[in-house]
């Protein structure tokens, strides 16, 4: 526990999305551990290990905020843009256009806590290598993409914590949360949801090492 990395993660507006809400997007309470494995990879990302998220400490009050957005129906699928190519080539977006609410999170400040795997076939690397150097990314605001919060229109900046960072007081039952996607073996592209019962410890998500145990193979 005491190799684990911290970075302390913050932006205006955030949107962890539940999936049981098909249509209008409502965010979690608290960042999920996808969300922050994502903002982790965008910092420092190499093939030879898989980020572990271990606690996700929620450093501000929960407030959240509507907003109403206008949104196109279809997804850019190959089928779709071939029936685009067909009609001429042409999309229209007022024809395709929808209104649809969001119930998100504004002013959000999180601590990331996490872990360092490496894969079998880079047993030879030592995981205090890959450490160093994300320490000295987070150092230097270095990322290889823009981090976002859930939402990639939502932007997340990042940095080093203080040490005096505090959790809410807020203890609460999350349900069912979003951990990974778990993928078949053979690069085929399907994979499985995989969730967990998620609960807020006095500010705290804690994810159950299980889960971590399960994903614990070579890609």
């Amino acid at each position: 526990m005491n190799n684990l990395l911290t970075v302390r993660v913050w932006g205006d507006w955030a949107c962890f999305t539940r999936p049981e809400m098909k249509v209008e997007r409502v965010s979690y309470e608290a960042m999920t551990p996808a969300a922050a494995r994502a903002i982790l990879r965008s910092i420092f990302w190499k093939p030879e290990f898989r980020w572990e998220i271990r606690r996700i400490d929620v450093l501000k009050p929960i407030r959240r905020f509507s907003i109403l957005r206008n949104e196109v129906k279809s997804k850019a699928a190959v089928s779709t843009v071939k029936k685009w190519a067909e009609n001429d080539g042409h999309f229209f977006a007022d024809q395709d256009r929808t209104q649809r609410h969001a119930l998100i999170l504004r002013d959000v400040a999180y601590v990331i806590h996490a872990g360092i795997w490496v894969k079998p076939h880079a047993k030879r690397e030592h995981p205090a290598k890959f450490r160093d150097q994300f320490r000295r990314r987070v150092g230097r605001g270095q990322c290889y993409s823009r981090p976002y919060l859930g939402n990639r229109e939502f932007s997340a900046y990042f940095g080093e914590p203080s040490g005096r960072e505090q959790p809410i007081e807020r203890t609460e039952d999350l349900g069912r949360m979003l951990f990974d996607i778990d993928y078949e073996a053979g690069n085929t592209g399907r994979g499985k949801p995989v969730f967990f019962q998620a609960r807020l410890e006095r500010g705290v998500l804690h994810v159950p090492e299980a889960l971590h145990q399960r994903f614990r193979r070579e890609d």
